[in-house]
C-alpha cells in the first residue's frame, strides 16, 4: 500500500486514470497502517467482504499457501473479479486450472510476484522474448539458499551456523525447510517452465535436492576445480524431452551465475534464435515484491478499462499441454563425488572398482592437506555419466565400512 500511495501520481500518469484501494483484509487489520494518501478504506477480517465489495474490480491475494488463498482466488474469479497474486505454491499447483476458470468468467489473472519478485521474468517469457523458442532455462530462484551458500563460501562457516544467522536477519523462516530443501525453488521452476515450454508442470515431478549437506570443504574443492556451488533450477529441452531439476551443482566460476551473491536471484534463458539473455535482481522482500504486485495491478486495470478481449495468458500460452518430464536418471553429466573416510590403504582402489562396475570413468582424485585421518575428506571427479549410474555407485559406496558418512554427489553443470 505504501507503493500505491507514494507513486499514485505516477501511476495515474502512466495509466490515464487512478488506482484506488477500496478495501483491505487481514487478521490483524486494526494494526495495519493505511497511508493517508489512500483515502477511506474499508477494513475487515473477512475476505468475503473484500471479494463481494461492489466497487472492487481487482483482488490482490497475498495470503500464501493453498488453503484460504485458493478460496479467495476461486471466489473472486467466480464473481467476475480479476486477481493479482504472489502465491507461487498455489500457481505451481493449480495455476493453469485457475486460468481456465478466469477465461470462462472473462476475468484476468496475474502472477508476476510469484517468482523472483524483483525481476520481471514473467513479462520477459510471456511477451519480451515470446517470439523465440526456449532451449534451456537456468535459475537461482531462492534467495535464502543463495545467501547461505555464499556465506559458507566467503567465510568458511558451517551450514548450521549460517542458517542461524540467516534466521536472525530475517532471510530464513523459523522452519527453513521449504527454502533449504529446495521446495520453494521447485514451485518457482514449475511456473517458469510452464511459461517457457507451454506445458503443465507438476512440481512433485521435478527432481529436487536441498543444500543441507554442503560444507566449507566442498567450496575449497570446487574452487580447486575452477567452480563454485549454487542451488540451480534447471530446465533443458533435449531430443529425449525436457529435463527438470532443482539441486546444488558445481558451476564454472567464469559463468555469470557464479557471481550471484547473497539473497539475489538470477535467471539465464537460452533461446534457439535469440540465444542467451540474463535477468538479475532481488528475489524477495516487501519492496521488490510490492513493485511486482503494483505493476500487475496496473496491467490488469489497463485491460479492464480498455475492455481488451485479447488477454495475454499469465502462462504465455493460451492453453498448457499435458506433460511428464524425462527422468533425471537418464541425464548425463560429469560429477563431483566428495567422501569422508577413516583413512586406510586400498580406499581409492575400492571406490574405483565400484565406479568400473557401473561403467563410470574416473577423471581425477583430489585431496587437500588434512590433520585428521579418522574423518578424511577427499574428492573424485568422474567423466560424464548418467544420474542413475552415479546414484547406484554412491549407494554401493555408502555401505563400505571405512565411510564416515554417505558420499555427496553433485553434478558439474558445464553447459552454462
Amino acid at each position: 500500500m505504501t507503493i500505491l500511495a507514494e507513486t499514485a501520481q505516477q501511476i495515474e500518469q502512466k495509466l490515464g486514470f487512478p488506482l484506488r484501494v477500496k478495501a483491505i483484509c487481514s487478521r490483524g487489520v486494526d494494526q495495519v497502517a493505511v497511508p493517508a494518501g489512500l483515502g477511506d478504506v474499508v477494513r475487515t477480517t473477512d475476505w468475503r467482504e473484500v471479494v463481494s465489495h461492489p466497487e472492487v474490480d481487482i483482488v490482490a491475494e497475498l495470503v500464501g499457501g493453498t488453503g484460504v488463498a485458493r478460496q479467495i482466488v476461486e471466489t473472486s474469479i467466480d464473481q467476475g473479479k480479476s486477481v493479482v497474486t504472489a502465491n507461487k505454491e498455489m500457481m505451481a499447483a493449480i495455476g493453469s486450472d485457475l486460468w481456465e476458470r478466469a477465461i470462462a468468467k472473462s476475468s484476468n489473472l496475474a502472477m508476476e510476484a510469484s517468482v523472483a519478485g524483483g525481476i520481471p521474468i514473467h513479462a520477459v517469457l510471456r511477451e519480451g522474448i515470446s517470439g523465440d523458442r526456449i532451449a534451456a532455462l537456468y535459475g537461482i530462484l531462492n534467495g535464502t539458499s543463495n545467501y547461505i551458500l555464499t556465506e559458507i563460501e566467503k567465510n568458511g562457516s558451517a551450514f548450521a551456523d549460517v542458517l542461524a544467522d540467516a534466521q536472525k536477519l530475517g532471510y530464513a523462516e523459523a522452519d527453513p525447510t521449504a527454502d533449504v530443501d529446495g521446495h520453494d525453488a521447485r514451485s518457482k521452476l514449475a511456473i517458469l517452465s510452464a511459461l517457457a515450454f507451454g506445458m503443465k508442470i507438476t512440481a512433485a515431478d521435478i527432481f529436487t535436492e536441498g543444500i543441507r549437506r554442503i560444507s566449507p570443504i566442498d567450496f575449497q574443492y570446487a574452487h580447486r576445480l575452477g567452480h563454485t556451488i549454487r542451488l540451480i533450477c534447471a530446465a533443458r529441452q533435449t531430443k529425449e524431452g525436457l529435463f527438470l531439476s532443482v539441486r546444488p551443482a558445481l558451476i564454472p566460476q567464469s559463468t555469470i551465475l557464479a557471481n550471484v551473491q547473497g539473497a539475489y536471484n538470477a535467471v539465464w534463458v537460452r533461446g534457439v534464435y535469440g540465444e542467451d539473455t540474463f535477468y538479475y535482481g532481488r528475489g524477495a522482500g516487501p519492496r521488490p515484491t510490492g513493485v511486482a504486485v503494483v505493476s500487475d495491478l496496473m496491467r490488469v486495470a489497463r485491460e479492464i478499462v480498455s475492455g481488451s478481449p485479447e488477454r495475454v495468458s499469465p502462462f504465455a500460452h493460451e492453453r498448457l499441454g499435458e506433460f511428464q518430464p524425462i527422468s533425471v536418471m537418464k541425464q548425463k553429466r560429469a560429477y563431483y563425488l566428495r567422501f569422508k573416510v577413516e583413512d586406510r590403504p586400498g580406499i581409492i582402489a575400492s571406490l574405483a572398482s565400484i565406479l568400473a562396475e557401473k561403467n563410470i570413468s574416473l577423471d581425477a582424485v583430489l585431496q587437500l592437506p588434512s590433520d585428521t585421518k579418522s574423518d578424511l575428506p577427499f574428492v573424485i571427479t568422474v567423466e560424464p555419466s548418467t544420474e542413475g549410474a552415479v546414484q547406484k555407485a554412491v549407494a554401493a559406496m555408502a555401505k563400505l565400512d571405512f565411510m564416515v558418512e554417505p558420499p555427496l554427489a553433485l553434478p558439474m553443470e558445464t553447459s552454462l
